[in-house]
């Protein structure tokens, strides 16, 4: 995935990482990671839906090898698309402050509580949600559901942890200026979201941070957070009668609905330009997009197939062939899908010399024609469908971790089967189909780029003279 305003978008980062390694890394589960009943052994998560009686659903994989419990929610649409120009960042400030304090408990003491207990709570936001995540002991998990509704239910907002964590975030923006990925990824969100609220920097900026008061978050945490826009993961060491008396127990009390205004569907704009942001660095940073596909897509496996052959491998794929092995004229390029509620895109980020700037640009053009002109070989084809089906992160061995893919895979509007259906349906693709996809999708002079640095043999349409968003 893209570093799109990289986090500002912390809940997709955090969520569809997870998703995203299905796309350009995915594996399946060692049956040892997760054990199910001997009837689900082919599964490779035992998914189930859980419903409390207060409506709040939940999918949860049933552990108890481990005592340990872990929790992933979103709400879905609820994220920084709703930040209004003037209060750009607030998500993100309510995503900091939501744990600094809450009911009868001030930041310290309720900072205190978490560690005491071993219990790991954080919040995160992204455009399109506000979410958040949980990890207990199962012996200290009375106290963490109790902390985590506490937080949802009666955040405290005290000026002082406010002031503070508007002041953390005022110093990343800061710093965040003299840093070229982050500047590309500012210019190119503003170019390629242009006219939307995607364009708008979710991290905020240095004068709407400065004006976010308390009263703000507080009318956030009432107007954000409905039990409508829900999702629920959970895995580990719980039962599904247990986990029904945790929902209603935590999310009960949230407002049944939300009346948060509609946010409009978008393409990726700009197509074909070419945005420039001058700096004094020895290094050109290039990164583009262009119009993607939805995970629902029947095409998506072709898509992910296709984009692990020309650079979501990283090593071993056609760009990295290309522009780092043959020629020595970048560390890295990698190319992947960036997946919004209301926009799907395809991308490609790098960096290179400043004088090998325009030749590196070339030859991301040139590699995007060579997938739409021919099929992948054989061997391509075989060695992307070995690792997409075969790798094993470690990583997903982790009841967190198996918990925020689940969650993935429902704001994506996937199956509860979804990971049983991958391997066969990978299997089925055709080096026909990669092309067909290709040349459905790529559009190599529709690419929309913005380049930080000094770049030569690039004739930029546009030149920034001031970073949108960011004072």
């Amino acid at each position: 995935m893209l570093p799109l305003s990289k986090k500002a978008d912390l809940p997709r980062i955090l969520i569809l990482s997870a998703l995203s390694l299905l796309v350009a890394a995915t594996a399946v589960f060692a049956a040892t990671a997760l054990p199910g009943p001997a009837d689900k052994a082919d599964k490779l998560l035992d998914i189930r839906e859980v419903k409390s009686a207060s409506g709040v659903t939940a999918w949860l994989v049933e552990d108890h090898s481990q005592p340990v419990i872990a929790m992933g929610f979103a709400f879905h649409g609820a994220g920084a698309a709703h930040d209004s120009v003037e209060k750009q960042g607030l998500s993100t400030l309510a995503s900091n402050t939501f744990d600094e304090g809450a009911g009868d408990l001030d930041s310290q003491a309720f900072q205190k509580a978490l560690s005491d207990h071993s219990i790991s709570l954080s919040f995160s936001s992204g455009r399109d949600d506000f979410a958040g995540s949980l990890k207990t002991l199962t012996r200290h998990s009375d106290r963490a559901f109790g902390l985590l509704k506490l937080a949802l239910t009666a955040p405290r907002f005290d000026a002082d942890a406010v002031d503070r964590m508007r002041a953390a975030n005022i110093a990343r923006v800061r710093n965040s200026i003299g840093n070229p990925d982050w500047v590309a990824a500012r210019i190119l969100n503003d170019t390629a979201f242009a006219g939307h609220p995607y364009a708008l920097n979710s991290g905020g900026t240095l004068t709407t941070l400065a004006a976010l008061t308390p009263d703000d978050l507080k009318n956030f945490a009432k107007t954000r957070l409905s039990r409508d826009q829900l999702m629920v993961a959970v895995a580990g060491d719980i039962t599904a009668a247990e986990l029904k008396k945790r929902l209603d127990e935590v999310f009960g009390t949230l407002p049944a609905k939300s009346a948060l205004p509609p946010v409009a569907d978008l393409t990726v704009q700009g197509a074909g330009t070419i945005t420039h942001f001058d700096m004094d660095i020895p290094q050109t940073i290039i990164t583009g997009l262009q119009p993607g596909i939805a995970p629902t897509d029947p095409d998506y496996y072709a898509a992910g197939i296709m984009d692990f052959i020309l650079g979501g491998s990283g090593f071993g794929s056609r760009l990295t062939e290309e522009i780092r092995e043959k020629r020595g004229l970048t560390y890295g390029v990698h190319s992947g899908f960036t997946m919004m509620d209301h926009l799907r895109a395809y991308g490609v980020s790098t960096s290179t010399r400043n004088e090998s700037a325009g030749e590196v640009l070339g030859l991301i053009r040139t590699e995007w024609q060579k997938m739409i002109d021919a099929p992948p070989t054989d061997k391509e084809l075989a060695d992307a469908k070995s690792y997409l089906i075969g790798s094993l992160p470690l990583s997903l061995t982790s009841t967190d971790t198996i918990a925020n893919l689940m969650l993935g895979l429902r704001l994506e509007d996937l199956p509860i089967d979804y990971l049983d259906q991958r391997a066969e349906k990978i299997n089925a693709v055709t080096a026909a189909d990669v092309q067909r996809v290709a040349q459905r999708l790529l559009t190599p002079g529709g690419i929309t780029f913005a380049t930080v640095g000094r770049p030569q043999g690039i004739t930029p349409t546009k030149t920034l003279d001031t970073l949108p968003h960011v004072d």
